[in-house]
C-alpha cells in the first residue's frame, strides 16, 4: 500500500496538510510499534509498560518529521529510527534513575552488612541498561560504515533492522515488502559485506 509513497513529497506537506503526517504515521507504524516492543521486553525492569513506550516512540517519531533535513546525507528513514531509538533510551534512562531514586530513599543503609554488599552495588542493576550498547572498535565500525556506503537504499534499511534485532518476518512489515525481496536484499548484503572483506583482507596483510 505505500511501497509507492514517496517520504519526502509527504514531509513537504505535512506542514500544512494533517493528512501528510497521518499517512506518515501509519506507514511508519510498524517500525514505530516494533522498536517499542524490542525495548519493551529487553528492558522490562524499568517499570515502564508496553503501551508507556509506543507513545515515546510516537513522540520520537513526531520529532523526526519536524527536525528532518533533506539537505543532510541520511535517509528519513535512518533518521526517524534514529529519533525513535534515542527517544525510547532517554524514557527508559529517567525511568531507571528514578526506581534507583524511590529505592535510595526507602532502604535504610543502617540494615545492610556493608562488608557484603555497597548500596551501589545493591541499587546499579546495569543488566539491562540500554547505555550498555554494543561498541564496536575503531577498525569494525570503519568497515560497517563502508559497506554501508555500498548499499541501496532498501538494503540499508534490511541492514539497519536485522541490527536491531527484527526478523525476516516484521522487516517485511515494517516496510511493506514481502518476505522473499527481504530475503533477497539480505542475500545481497552478505554478498558485498564479503566482498569487501576479503578485499580489507588483502590489504591489511
Amino acid at each position: 500500500m505505500y511501497k509507492d509513497i514517496n517520504d519526502y513529497e509527504l514531509l513537504d506537506q505535512v506542514a500544512d496538510n494533517e493528512i501528510a503526517t497521518e499517512t506518515l504515521f501509519d506507514k511508519y507504524k510498524p517500525l514505530i510499534i516494533g522498536m517499542a516492543k524490542k525495548k519493551y521486553f529487553a528492558n522490562q525492569t524499568s517499570g515502564l509498560d508496553l503501551n508507556d513506550l509506543i507513545q515515546e516512540a510516537m513522540i520520537g517519531f513526531s520529532t523526526s518529521i519536524n527536525t528532518y533535513d533533506q539537505n543532510k546525507d541520511a535517509i528519513f528513514f535512518t533518521y526517524a529510527r534514529t529519533c525513535i531509538n534515542r527517544r525510547l533510551i532517554q524514557t527508559i534512562n529517567s525511568a531507571n534513575r528514578l526506581k534507583h531514586q524511590i529505592l535510595n530513599e526507602s532502604l535504610s543503609v543502617d540494615n545492610l552488612n556493608l562488608e557484603d554488599i555497597s548500596s551501589t552495588e545493591l541499587l546499579s542493576d546495569n543488566s539491562n541498561n540500554p547505555e550498555n550498547l554494543l561498541i564496536d572498535d575503531e577498525n569494525t565500525r570503519e568497515i560497517i560504515n563502508k559497506i554501508e556506503k555500498e548499499l541501496t537504499s532498501l538494503e540499508k534499511q534490511v541492514f539497519e533492522l536485522k541490527t536491531d534485532g527484527f526478523n525476516y518476518k516484521e522487516i517485511a512489515e515494517i516496510l511493506h515488502k514481502n518476505p522473499k525481496s527481504i530475503d533477497n536484499a539480505n542475500a545481497r548484503i552478505k554478498k558485498k559485506a564479503e566482498k569487501y572483506l576479503k578485499d580489507f583482507k588483502k590489504v591489511a596483510t
